[in-house]
């Protein structure tokens, strides 16, 4: 096995034995906040603007990430993307005006399509990325489109660092959108393949749709809920494999005033274990008086949930176009909700259009976790950078065995860190 490989499977299962103890333990603040960074919106790096930062992913064993920009290749300049940047979190800091200086852009790279071009305006939108440790390619994600300015099926891709097109994996083709009509079947427009996480072996890849098909039942209100279906591949084929739903919330508040635009939707999934999940579900309704305000001096209507998802007992409904009744979807618990997280002078943290989270590096001695925002190039939001550290202790027994590799080597790495003289290694 590669030496990168085996860094991210042990790094993984040590972090895995403190992220699914959480049912267990919840009254043990599982996730604390370590800080954040803003980049305002409008800043330019190597004649692009950064914005847009929808999937983030970091190589095994480094300081250095890879965030896609969900441009949909506005302009020739800012053509379909993604960044390389490295992040230091001694910079990031408890509060509602942290500054950048922990956020350096080091590069940028062209997504190029199957023929080798960059892509044109509205022929792509890219929303998640995530690095193969055993090749270095990436995955990533377009989430398609429903609109009366074309249909595009939502694609799974990989690609090599270069940004040149490697293949595509097999969708299948119920996720295709069939029409403009309200009963066409296939994805919903801008609430399709927001998501993407490889399996912790790197054997398999899952995305989801951020709500259900068209033909799954509705969309997310302030009413109801919606079912999203997670869709497997198996990463050396490229084929589908299993289907699995997962039940989006109602959207959180009520929008100012009443009968304004409200969404909620499943926006990205960090495997940690077997059919096990971090999901992040982003929360919008406009004009809502959520607790933080934004540097504009408004909330930002934002409410950001991070659940822990189990799809091991759910039905496999990857031989339903429709879902049927009776299907069991898979679990979820709350393991953080952002609102209440607060700054070092007690005002609560606000958040912007979380879309990404990965694996930080470890930070104190405990394994950590970086949000990402997708700021829409809006004037009124911001790229945002939150650091949160994983610190619940105890170990779920029935993946006792899964865990003990990754729990000797963080408790090896410890104790190496604690003798004098001699530096943990990275």
């Amino acid at each position: 096995m590669p030496s990168s490989v085996r860094h991210r499977a042990s790094l993984c299962a040590a972090a895995i034995a403190l992220v699914l103890a959480v049912p267990q333990a919840l009254q043990a603040a599982p996730l604390e906040y370590i800080g954040q960074q803003i980049v305002p919106t409008g800043t330019v790096f190597a004649g692009t603007t950064v914005g847009g930062l929808s999937g983030i992913d970091r190589a095994a064993g480094s300081s250095r990430f890879l965030a896609i920009s969900d441009d949909r290749s506005s302009s020739p300049a800012n053509a379909a993307r993604f960044y390389e940047l490295s992040l230091e979190l001694g910079q990031f800091v408890r509060s509602a005006t942290p500054g950048q200086a922990g956020v350096k852009f080091e590069s940028v790279t062209t997504i190029l399509t199957p023929a080798g071009a960059p892509f044109a305006l509205n022929q792509v939108d890219p929303e998640s990325l995530r690095i193969d440790p055993r090749s270095g390619n990436l995955y990533w994600t377009n989430e398609g489109q429903r609109a009366a300015a074309g249909l595009q099926n939502p694609t799974v891709r990989e690609m090599s660092p270069s940004g040149t097109h490697v293949r595509d994996f097999a969708v299948p083709t119920r996720y295709n959108p069939a029409g403009l009509g309200a009963a066409d079947p296939g994805i919903r427009n801008n609430l399709a393949f927001e998501s993407l996480t490889l399996s912790v072996d790197g054997r398999t890849l899952y995305t989801a749709t951020e709500n259900a098909l068209v033909q799954d039942g509705p969309a997310a209100s302030l009413a109801n809920g919606s079912s999203s279906r997670i869709l497997s591949f198996d990463v050396a084929s490229g084929a589908a494999g299993a289907e699995w739903v997962y039940p989006v919330s109602p959207a959180a508040l009520a929008p100012n005033p009443a009968g304004g635009f409200v969404t909620n939707g499943l926006v990205e999934l960090l495997a940690v274990g077997d059919r096990q999940f971090i999901a992040v579900e982003r929360s919008f309704s406009a004009g809502a008086a959520t607790p933080g305000v934004g540097p504009n001096g408004l909330p930002t209507g934002n409410t950001i949930r991070l659940y822990l998802v189990d799809a091991r007992q759910a039905s496999d409904v990857s031989g339903m176009d429709a879902i049927n009744a009776g299907v069991v979807a898979a679990t979820k618990t709350l393991l953080l909700d952002l609102s209440t997280l607060k700054n070092d002078d007690g005002s609560a943290l606000a958040t912007d259009n979380i879309e990404g989270i990965v694996w930080g590096p470890e930070f104190n001695g405990k394994p950590t976790l970086i949000l990402v925002s997708d700021n829409n190039f809006g004037a009124t939001q911001f790229t945002q950078f939150v650091a949160l550290s994983v610190t619940s202790p105890i170990p779920e027994p029935a993946i006792a065995s899964l865990m003990l590799p990754g729990l000797a080597l963080l408790a090896w790495r410890r104790r190496q860190a604690a003798r004098p003289g001699v530096a943990s290694p990275h």
